[in-house]
């Protein structure tokens, strides 16, 4: 498995992760038409240049969803039960296309769980930068993780 088994998860561990990945108009326009989501800000770029951030925003979904995956190669891929959900969603910056999201995550905390032998929850801290280094996103996550198999 490529992900990391609950066992090798430790509160206060930090996973830089990479690559990045830059977001582009087709990502921002697709996600947001398959979502429904009709919001001028992101798809008319008249209306968006008339508001103060002058151009259009990525979809602060589209974004989430970029930061989470990023993370899944060197954590999650193949040892996760199930995402339980999130606690804090935030968005301190706004994304533009053409930026580059980065991915970090932190191990908040861990314990076993009481009605599922072998697995564990996990809590962690995702954290996403663009390409100036300041956190576009964060979130806190909760995932039951499987425990190793016994030899």
């Amino acid at each position: 498995m490529a992900g990391k088994f609950f066992d090798e998860l430790a509160a206060g561990q930090v996973y830089k992760h990479q690559p990045g990945r830059t977001v582009t108009e087709t990502d921002n326009l697709l996600f947001t038409v398959l979502s429904m989501n009709v919001q001028p800000l992101h798809l008319d770029a008249e209306f968006a240049r008339q508001t103060e951030f002058g151009q259009r925003l990525v979809n602060s979904l589209f974004t989430l969803s970029t930061l989470v995956g990023l993370s899944v190669a060197d954590l999650t891929l193949g040892t996760t039960v199930g995402n339980l959900g999130f606690e804090k969603v935030e968005f301190p910056k706004p994304v533009f296309i053409g930026d580059t999201i980065y991915a970090e995550t932190e191990v908040v905390s861990k314990r076993e769980s009481r009605s599922r032998p072998g697995q564990g929850i996990v809590t962690f801290e995702h954290r996403a930068t663009n390409q100036r280094g300041e956190i576009v996103a964060r979130c806190v996550r909760n995932a039951l993780m499987l425990a190793r198999p016994a030899s």
